[in-house]
């Protein structure tokens, strides 16, 4: 059996290995890395802070998820970069090989068949839907919930198969890991109960009294998830606003990830949500049709194995908390929604293929029709690593992945703002304005393309431009935080100095944790002879990004201004141990030294 796991691991390798390169950033990535100082300084301080602050967040929104955050920040410390992604995604392959090992464990001890639970767990290793949670950097939460997930199950079974009460406790602790990564993973303990009653057999009052636990600690998740998202994002319970759309949203959903399971074309990180969701849209009434088939199914089969019945309860559970009922996300569906619900479609799959792969009676090997599955399913995976490979090539870059996102959702307004976005980092000025004006064309109350118009005229010295986009961007949306920092910076520009400092200040009293914050207002303060309190807002700067070698030379300025001279001289020479090319440092550092006469003065600069 370990042969059999490490070979799958290795062709999961393989057929993943592009996603190494993958660099693509995708919506919100920046909420867990270029923006997040917690991230960016790694250490038990901001673990500390990851874990606690539960109502109140600094850096991500949302509901409470700190351990995919923790990890993303582990990854940074080890060099992990905005610009170079290859040691996050690198952690996030890792984890999936692991999941896969965890799938292939869980089958075979399940049904005790070692090749049949190699096989299907190949089928899940390289599918086409487990791309998404390796390369979004976002989505870390998922594929770590997915990994202390199977942990939990992979226990649970041990435990009732050997009957260790360490097995147990080890699922109870997988469980609340698997919580505090993301809450997706509440439904486990009524997934651990559907394995009781097959293919465990076990369904008894001692089986649900042994979930107690887990039921308790998974209700006191879901009440902090309610909680934690509702301060600080929107949260809407469907039934409060029109429950009969949401149901018919949810079937619609179930069908759908069932239809990208079978036959995954055109994936993508954003899909169109269906436009009315009535039974008059061919997509909803498709939905409905496919689950009332898939119920009549599943109740049909019960007269010959529950193995159907498990394998779609276990789905609809699995999937139930990403369906809609309570609104976490804009997006009509996510692939990385499906990674842990496809595994319950895996399990009639592992059960059929065992039974069919079984030696004819009396027989002294596998049958013709055992040999013919097998070569199926192979054929299968192969088809699936073909997929795979095709949509890695379009997280290569962000311009790819959202050209592609465009052209499967060309109504999609984030699509194209985010592909601005990424031409406007590659200098493509113009066609990054076309992408932002049909942004707000398909929505324009968007404050983020605003926003980000705001940003591409400010980078080509339009100032008048940008101003006017902030502006507008704040209208609509007066409570992000990165919008007034940018309009201080343009606004400072200009000459208006105390409107710039103005919004600096407001920006860091909505997010006071921004270290450019801090120094773009020390640099105003600067300009009016505040130094005292321009030093110590470098400070601040510093303290949540101490490796800028600009804010370094400009906090040593200003302290030379306030005679400190041995503190000015330490700072610049920290300034040029982080960038030894900096020559403004090097130059102002020489004069202060001259000015001690050790050498000879050049120009000044900051």
């Amino acid at each position: 059996m370990p042969a059999l796991i490490a070979a799958v691991m290795v062709v999961v390798l393989v057929v993943h290995w592009p996603a190494l390169s993958a660099n693509a950033r995708c919506f919100d990535d920046e909420f867990y890395l270029a923006e997040n100082p917690l991230v960016q300084n790694p250490s038990w301080t901001s673990a500390w802070r990851l874990l606690t602050e539960v109502f109140r967040p600094t850096t991500v929104l949302g509901y409470y998820h700190p351990l995919g955050t923790i990890s993303v920040m582990l990854d940074y410390a080890m060099g992990g970069r905005p610009e170079d992604r290859h040691v996050f995604n690198r952690t996030a392959l890792v984890l999936h090989m692991m999941n896969t090992a965890l799938v292939i464990v869980l089958l075979y001890a399940l049904f005790g068949e070692a090749w049949v639970a190699a096989i299907t767990g190949l089928l899940f290793g390289v599918h086409p839907l487990t791309v998404e949670p390796i390369v979004w950097l976002g989505e870390r939460k998922a594929i770590l919930a997915g990994t202390f997930s199977f942990w939990a199950l992979v226990l649970y079974v041990a435990y009732v198969r050997r009957g260790h009460r360490g097995f147990y406790l080890g699922s109870i602790l997988a469980y609340v890991l698997a919580l505090l990564s993301k809450p997706s993973a509440t439904p486990l303990p009524v997934l651990m109960l559907l394995l009781d009653y097959w293919p465990l057999g076990r369904m008894s009052r001692r089986a649900v009294v042994e979930k107690v636990p887990f039921l308790v600690i998974g209700v006191m998740s879901g009440i902090l998830t309610l909680l934690s998202h509702a301060s600080t994002s929107v949260v809407s319970l469907s039934y409060a606003t029109d429950a009969k759309s949401k149901v018919l949203l949810a079937c619609a959903k179930l069908m759908f990830y069932l239809g990208k399971l079978i036959w995954p074309a055109n994936l993508s990180p954003h899909y169109s949500t269906p436009a009315p969701p009535l039974l008059t849209n061919p997509v909803v009434v498709s939905g409905v049709v496919g689950v009332l088939l898939l119920i009549a199914v599943t109740v049909l089969s019960v007269r010959w194995t529950r193995a159907v019945l498990v394998g779609a309860s276990f789905y609809f559970l699995a999937m139930l908390p990403m369906l809609g009922f309570v609104e976490y996300s804009p997006t009509f569906a996510n692939d990385n929604y499906a990674y842990l619900p496809m595994v319950g479609l895996f399990l009639p799959v592992a059960w059929g293929v065992g039974r069919l792969m079984a030696r004819p009676s009396g027989g002294a090997g596998r049958s013709v029709r055992g040999d013919a599955i097998f070569v199926a399913m192979w054929v299968v995976a192969g088809l699936e690593m073909a997929v795979t490979r095709h949509y890695l090539s379009f997280w290569k870059d962000t311009e790819s992945l959202f050209r592609r996102v465009c052209a499967l959702a060309p109504d999609m307004y984030v699509g194209h703002n985010d592909l601005g976005v990424a031409l406007t980092q590659k200098g493509r000025h113009d066609e990054a304005v076309e992408h932002f004006n049909t942004a707000l064309r398909l929505k324009p109350d968007y404050a983020e393309a605003h926003h980000n118009l705001g940003v591409d005229f400010a980078t080509r010295g339009h100032i008048d431009q940008a101003i006017v986009h902030y502006r507008e961007a704040l209208r609509i949306k007066p409570h992000r935080a990165e919008t007034h920092n940018n309009l201080g910076l343009a606004l400072a520009v200009q000459g208006k100095t105390d409107e710039a400092i103005a919004h600096y200040k407001e920006s860091l009293r909505l997010k006071p944790n921004v270290a450019e914050a801090h120094n773009n207002l020390a640099n105003a303060l600067v300009g009016q002879g505040k130094i005292d309190e321009a030093v110590a807002h470098y400070k601040e700067s510093l303290r949540l990004k101490p490796n800028i070698p600009q804010t370094h030379n400009n906090l040593a300025m200003s302290l030379a201004a306030q005679g400190k001279i041995n503190e000015a001289i330490a700072h610049y020479r920290e300034a040029l141990r982080i960038k030894p090319d900096y020559a403004k440092a090097r130059t102002n550092l020489a004069n202060l030294l001259a000015a001690q006469g050790k050498v000879a003065p050049v120009t000044t600069s900051r």
